[in-house]
């Protein structure tokens, strides 16, 4: 019962926003520059929607620990989870820096990704790990794509993007040396287009 209240109660925290980060924010580091209003709004919704991966990931990761059948798989999946939760702490307050504002849909986002993660775990471990996997894969890609778009003279936020970047190809090596297997690329695809529809939608709601 208290690891059910447990994860209830982190569950909550994501979709409001409250998340706290064990990480200083990679941030912190960097001086705030000058942006102009169109810049400005671009950043912070690019910020949401990485907000909304995390949102998801963390579903994901709870989702899929809950019906894991090894412990060490189980293990992984709750540290990547300890991790992200930086992510969530650093992504929201990188947009409410940018007046911003988080995603209006995160309850959708949360469940949907619950359910999926949930179905990826008990197809078994191998296949747990192989969600997994490629999940971190396109995130990393999505992320070096943000990169790419933010404004260049916007340091703070390049900072925590990259930083987040670096953690999704650790998790996605850790699930890859856990013995995950090799999604079909039927199930690779569709998970693109699940995720071009999130970043999509997130973008503007």
């Amino acid at each position: 019962m208290d690891k059910l209240i447990a994860e209830f109660d982190r569950a909550l925290r994501a979709v409001a926003g409250v998340a706290n980060a064990a990480r200083p924010s990679p941030a912190e580091e960097k001086p705030e520059t000058e942006l102009d209003p169109s810049e400005r709004a671009h950043a912070a919704a690019l910020m949401r929607v990485n907000h909304v991966g995390e949102i998801c990931a963390q579903a994901l990761y709870q989702g899929q620990a809950l019906t894991a059948r090894n412990a060490r798989v189980k293990a992984a999946l709750e540290q990547a989870a300890r991790e992200e939760e930086d992510h969530l702490a650093w992504s929201i307050e990188r947009i409410r820096e940018l007046g911003g504002r988080p995603s209006l849909l995160n309850p959708f986002w949360y469940a949907g990704s619950f359910a999926i993660g949930a179905l990826a775990g008990a197809l078994g471990d191998r296949w747990n790990l192989a969600f997994l996997s490629e999940t971190e894969r396109q995130v990393e890609e999505h992320l070096t794509g943000h990169l790419d778009a933010l404004p260049s003279g916007d340091e703070r936020t390049r900072a925590v993007v990259a930083a987040m970047r670096n953690d999704e190809a650790k998790h996605g090596g850790a699930a890859r040396s856990l013995g995950a297997a090799d999604l079909p690329a039927p199930i690779k695809s569709a998970m693109r287009l699940a995720s071009k529809f999130m970043t999509t939608v997130a973008y503007r709601v």
